[in-house]
């Protein structure tokens, strides 16, 4: 019996701290800057990014050709998102904080997903040029 709650206890604390890791960098890569050609994208270069940006920064992402071999893909932020808007839509509407903390999580959400195109774009451009040098 001890050893059955000890195993529950380390399996809760081990899940905890891999939640806790992965939001951190999200919210890691999320604060990197993003470049203006992708924020013109979505017409965001006059104005701070949303958490309703990221649907259409999803779908850019989708459109963005990935070259390199350790291509990211949203997979785990999309599902992130989907948690938060449903949470918003239980909660959200009865507790303004709770509404609050989820719209910055959304930005955080689009914000990583701009990174992510930026990186991609770079990437493809820096593969482009060496294709050229040879």
């Amino acid at each position: 019996m001890f050893a059955a709650m000890l195993f529950a206890i380390s399996a809760v604390a081990i899940t905890q701290f891999g939640m806790y890791y992965w939001r951190a960098v999200l919210a890691s890569v999320a604060s990197q800057p993003v470049s203006e050609s992708v924020l013109a994208v979505i017409s965001a270069e006059n104005r701070p990014l949303e958490a309703a940006d990221f649907v259409q920064f999803a779908g850019l992402h989708a459109m963005t050709p990935d070259l390199t071999p350790r291509g990211r893909g949203l997979a785990m932020v999309r599902f992130y998102y989907g948690l938060t808007r449903a949470l918003n839509m239980m909660v959200g509407v009865r507790v303004p904080a709770v509404a609050q903390w989820i719209e910055q999580e959304g930005t955080i959400c689009a914000r990583y997903a701009a990174v992510q195109i930026d990186h991609r774009l770079q990437a493809n451009m820096e593969l482009a040029a060496a294709l050229r040098s040879c």
